[in-house]
């Protein structure tokens, strides 16, 4: 045998084990041993020690023997511990032994260890079950005790190992340390799983378990260097396998394949990092689809909203005025949303790329939420310049086609009095006349002027309105102007061709001296006093447009006023009738034959009494047409009244609520699911006010198809109260999102709730103007209130600018509450680095600068091995192989530059 110290002095310094806290008490000195049971512990606990005695240059053969003295026993101890036990005693008595064996307890003791009725005098007399009892002590203090994954027990521990490592494989399936093991294919599964270069799984079968345990064993002597501990037909043979034997044989497994165990460590943290930025990228495509389909919506649209293409027809620009409705009511509102959530979704993935030490997210070129803002609000500049152009271009259709149809009025009348007068003005009557007749011509010829002078006024307000219709670019325009031309051309045809008759008239004059007085007098008084009919008539017939009551009111008065003057038109129709009468009186008295009508006038007594008649059923018509207005005017006002009295209320309850939600988010009553629990039930309240806006936008409707353009009882507009009710929406929708946010910086990074109260607190303190942000100066004070040294001086200074450079990257001057939440989360807790990250694929990698695919896809999930392929780029080293990945560029572009 082997001088003690002669062997512990070749023994290298091992290392030694962590602190045993309790001992996994499954062994009882009084429970018989069965013998199957015995035999397997005896050749697993022998071949256990001498896989250790070995690097001392010893080793026993029998076990409750060797023991026996101690020696071997210290010496085992000191190589698996490599620490010094005190010297052993050299003498051969049994005083001797029972003190080397004591000293050899005392030892195991030291190390936390509760022996569970060892004692020295029962190994020296080499009791083998209290000399397996002590070894398996050993075995579970050293080999077993510091397996722990996921901070399970040891025993648990081991075993969870080698559930994870043999989970993939077939007809495997580890439930414990005894019967899971027959059948051999757990020990072939945890060989290939590690070295799949030694066995061949494919081709082991699950009935031939003798074969499967001697591979194992075989494969795991020869390459791994770790002894046969059982023989596979004691195995086979055994009902239920002795557990501590599997156990102490599957922990050799284990620390054989440590190694692995580092490389499983790194590659679950690898995974961690990974799974974070897959997320990160899949927020990062759905914000850039989601800008790119609202900016694309934003593209089609504006066009329509600057389109200012005036049409025809009152109906078609109704038309434009129903589609734009639409776009308000319809089309607009989930794109209002969209926006909101596109903002929502920008901070929620910028607060997690902070969380996780990664570089900000930058949208590609022109989708920054600053350009769709910029073309939200082009958006709504084109929009708003839209409607006013609609509600223009009505007011202007709707101008043009009274003034059309007053031309159409005019002119038809007009062309009605002139039909046949260029005829009359260019027959040679007075050329057979008679003296009188001629006299009667001229006079006749005399009231004829007096007509057209009475027609001027109409032919000129024919041409103004023309002229106002081609100024307001109405559409129908040439064949007005052709039509006014035409009645132009005639007036002044018809102004030559009088001159030209008269002249006649007056150089036959001195020829032809008698006269009718009365003829004469009726024929002047008849012609104005029937022109005044056919004005009044027109007048009673004209039609008329008003925009409110006053307008109305003033028309209604103005026709009582003519209603006034009917009396006296009456007293001169009567007197007019009266001359005509007396005419009659005179021929009859003097037995003179009228020969025929007057021969100074065309103006019968009939007709005169003919137009009189229609004058008076006209004015009830006019009445009637009048009230109607009024009636219309009084309707349009109550809509005015309607819209005003909800308007007053939902304009104040807005700002009510705008004030609110800024008193909320500076304001610390109770916890953050407190407050996101009450500003979403307060969210929920405002989406219940709903209806009031959707109330509102039928009474706008109302108003706008009553054709009412000013409303004096509000100075809310529908536009207004929309961009207040959207504002509304965003803002809670955005107080409650950084909520959510602070939430999960809370929870990422580990703070407390009463350190964000200690910290909302002292920003609030010093947000004075409750903007929401502190200005450089504010910001500092907040610090210095929190322990931070950044006093005026040089050093302190140095400090700030580097908290500036974080908290406000943009050197905008102010700091938001996210920002300054998320420094001090950073300042307060740890994550993932760069590093750390880096040091993870060196264990992968083998301790080289670079990483092979093959690596990567055994070591990784398939899904995760190959998003770093497809992102890493060729090692270019001085080392370099074919095939070998760049690692470390790969950490860059997770982490930045700076980070690293």
């Amino acid at each position: 045998m082997v001088d003690y110290h002669a062997a512990n002095n070749q023994n290298q310094q091992y290392p030694s084990g962590g602190t045993y806290m309790e001992q996994e008490n499954d062994w009882d000195r009084d429970l018989l041993l069965d013998p199957a049971w015995e035999k397997q512990q005896r050749k697993t606990f022998t071949a256990w020690c001498n896989s250790h005695l070995r690097k001392a240059g010893t080793q026993i053969e029998n076990i409750e023997e060797d023991f026996r003295d101690g020696l071997k026993l210290m010496l085992l101890l000191e190589v698996i511990s490599g620490e010094r036990l005190p010297k052993p005693e050299r003498g051969k008595m049994r005083v001797h032994k029972i003190n080397n064996v004591n000293k050899a307890l005392d030892f195991i003791a030291s190390k936390g260890v509760k022996l569970v009725s060892i004692g020295a005098e029962e190994i020296v007399d080499g009791n083998i079950k209290m000399t397996l009892g002590m070894i398996w002590t050993i075995i579970l203090r050293f080999a077993i005790q510091d397996i722990s994954v996921e901070e399970t027990s040891a025993k648990e521990g081991l075993l969870l190992w080698c559930q994870r490592k043999t989970a993939p494989y077939k007809n495997v399936n580890v439930q414990n340390f005894h019967i899971s093991w027959k059948d051999g294919l757990a020990f072939n599964a945890l060989i290939h799983r590690h070295r799949p270069d030694l066995i061949d799984y494919e081709k082991l079968r699950k009935d031939d378990p003798v074969t499967n345990l001697n591979n194992a064993f075989e494969v795991a002597e020869k390459y791994l260097d770790i002894p046969k501990m059982l023989d596979a037909e004691d195995i086979v043979n055994t009902a239920r396998p002795d557990e501590k034997a599997i156990m102490t044989y599957v922990s050799s497994f284990y620390h054989a394949f440590s190694g692995a165990q580092k490389a499983e460590t790194a590659a679950n943290r690898i995974c961690k990092v990974l799974a974070v930025n897959q997320e990160n990228e899949h927020l990062m495509e759905d914000y850039e689809k989601l800008a790119s389909d609202l900016l694309e919506w934003i593209r089609r649209t504006v066009p329509w909203l600057e389109n200012r293409t005036p049409e025809k027809t009152m109906h078609e620009m109704q038309q434009k005025l129903e589609d734009f409705r639409d776009y308000r009511r319809v089309h607009k509102p989930p794109k209002v949303q969209e926006k909101c959530q596109l903002e929502i979704n920008f901070n929620t993935l910028q607060t997690k790329l902070r969380l996780n030490n990664r570089p900000a997210f930058m949208p590609s070129e022109g989708r920054m939420v600053s350009d769709i803002n910029s073309a939200w609000q082009h958006l709504e500049g084109a929009e708003k310049g839209y409607e006013e152009w609609l509600l223009n271009e009505i007011r202007r259709l709707e101008r043009l086609d009274h003034l059309a149809e007053k031309f159409r009025q005019k002119a038809t009348i007009h062309e009605g009095w002139t039909a046949g007068k260029e005829s009359m003005l260019t027959q040679k009557d007075y050329e057979t006349a008679s003296l009188s007749e001629v006299k009667a011509l001229l006079k006749k010829h005399e009231a004829f002027e007096s007509d057209l002078a009475a027609h001027q006024d109409r032919v000129e307000q024919i041409a103004a309105i023309a002229q106002e219709l081609n100024e307001l670019d109405y559409y129908d325009s040439p064949n007005v102007n052709a039509r006014c031309q035409k009645i132009c051309e005639q007036w002044d045809s018809l102004g030559s061709l009088t001159q030209s008759r008269r002249e006649s008239l007056e150089r036959t004059e001195k020829q032809l001296e008698s006269i009718d007085e009365l003829y004469l007098e009726y024929a002047k008084r008849a012609a104005p006093f029937n022109n005044w009919m056919e004005g009044a008539m027109e007048d009673l017939q004209d039609m008329f447009i008003v925009h409110n009551i006053e307008e109305i009111q003033g028309l209604i008065t103005a026709h009582e006023q003519f209603k006034s003057t009917l009396p006296e038109a009456n007293k001169e129709r009567e007197a007019i009738q009266a001359i005509q009468k007396e005419v009659q009186n005179i021929a009859q008295y003097n037995g003179i034959k009228l020969s025929g009508s007057n021969p100074y006038t065309s103006i019968t007594p009939e007709s005169i009494d003919s137009k009189w008649d229609k004058v008076r059923q006209l004015v009830p018509q006019r009445d009637q047409a009048l009230q109607e207005e009024l009636e219309r005017q009084q309707s349009n006002d109550h809509l005015r009244r309607q819209f005003a009295n909800q308007a007053n209320i939902v304009g104040p309850w807005i700002q009510n609520k705008m004030e609110e939600i800024g008193r909320i988010s500076i304001e610390m009553n109770g916890t953050l699911e407190d407050q996101l629990t009450h500003l979403r039930q307060y969210e929920q309240s405002i989406i219940e006010y709903k209806p009031n806006i959707d109330q509102l936008e039928s009474n706008h409707e109302l108003i706008q198809e009553a054709l009412i353009f000013d409303n004096k009882y509000t100075t809310y507009t529908m536009e207004h109260l929309r961009v207040g009710w959207e504002q509304l929406l965003t803002t809670i929708a955005r107080t409650i999102n950084e909520i959510e946010n602070q939430i999960l910086t809370r929870d990422a990074k580990g703070i407390s709730q009463e350190q964000l109260h200690e910290y909302r607190a002292s920003f609030n303190h010093f947000d004075k103007d409750h903007s929401g942000t502190l200005v450089a100066e504010e910001f500092k004070a907040c610090l210095i209130s929190l322990g931070y040294d950044v006093d005026n001086d040089k050093q302190g200074d140095a400090e700030f600018a580097r908290i500036m450079g974080i908290v406000d990257p943009n050197n905008s001057g102010a700091v938001t509450f996210q920002a300054f939440i998320d420094f001090m989360s950073r300042e307060t807790t740890d994550t993932d680095t760069a590093d750390q990250v880096i040091a993870s694929f060196k264990i992968l990698a083998g301790d080289k600068n670079y990483i092979t695919a093959e690596e990567l896809r055994r070591e990784l999930p398939h899904d995760q091995a190959d998003y770093c392929i497809a992102r890493m780029v060729p090692y270019s080293g001085p080392d370099a192989i074919p095939g070998a990945l760049d690692y470390m560029s790969f950490s860059t572009a997770l982490y930045g530059e700076s980070d690293l």
